[in-house]
């Protein structure tokens, strides 16, 4: 069995738009170097992102309208941008799981372990967390990969991770690290203290 790493809602509307996370700037370097590794050692990189209908989306009785299909605001980052042999879905919901077809796709790349990256750790990362979690996936959290609205807000999610979900929380190098040593795409990432 393997692992692949899932980029959650690394788009414009939730770096730079309408939602924007100011923190997001401080782990696209990071993500950057996860996705550079990952494609060398080919691991799949899968990106679920929000694409919402205009007008009609529960979502938006919470948040601002956002990531609308079809606009700027609804596309990845330009520093993220997939690269062919990425895949992509689309998702309405908060959970990457959430009618995507992503447990379908992960069964038929062998995979039981989802490295988690994106935005934002309180929400989306969190959602998709619990779903990976009742499928029985294995869940690895580098916690400079992934990031809420505020350093609290962080360090709450990213302690529920670890609790609720018996989340690995680690670190974009410590992961990277344990891959390479073991030589394989499945390695076992010691936790972080």
């Amino acid at each position: 069995m393997g692992i692949s790493v899932i980029v959650v809602d690394m788009l414009n509307d939730f770096v730079t738009g309408v939602l924007k996370c100011e923190r997001a700037s401080r782990i696209i370097p990071n993500i950057q170097r996860l996705l550079d590794f990952a494609r060398k050692k080919k691991i799949p990189v899968i990106y679920v992102s929000d694409a919402h209908q205009p007008g009609v989306d529960e979502e938006f009785e919470l948040w601002p309208p956002h990531a609308i299909v079809g606009t700027k605001g609804a596309e990845t980052i330009e520093e993220l941008k997939p690269v062919e042999g990425d895949y992509t879905l689309q998702k309405r919901k908060y959970s990457a799981f959430y009618e995507t077809g992503l447990d379908s796709l992960l069964k038929k790349l062998n995979v039981d372990t989802v490295v988690l990256v994106g935005l934002v750790t309180n929400v989306c990362i969190q959602h998709t967390a619990a779903d990976a979690f009742f499928r029985g996936y294995r869940i690895i959290v580098p916690e400079d990969c992934v990031e809420a609205i505020t350093e609290e807000t962080q360090k709450t999610a990213i302690k529920y991770l670890k609790v609720n979900y018996g989340s690995e929380i680690t670190n974009v190098q410590e992961l990277m690290k344990s891959i390479s040593l073991r030589g394989e795409t499945h390695a076992s990432v010691p936790l972080r203290k």
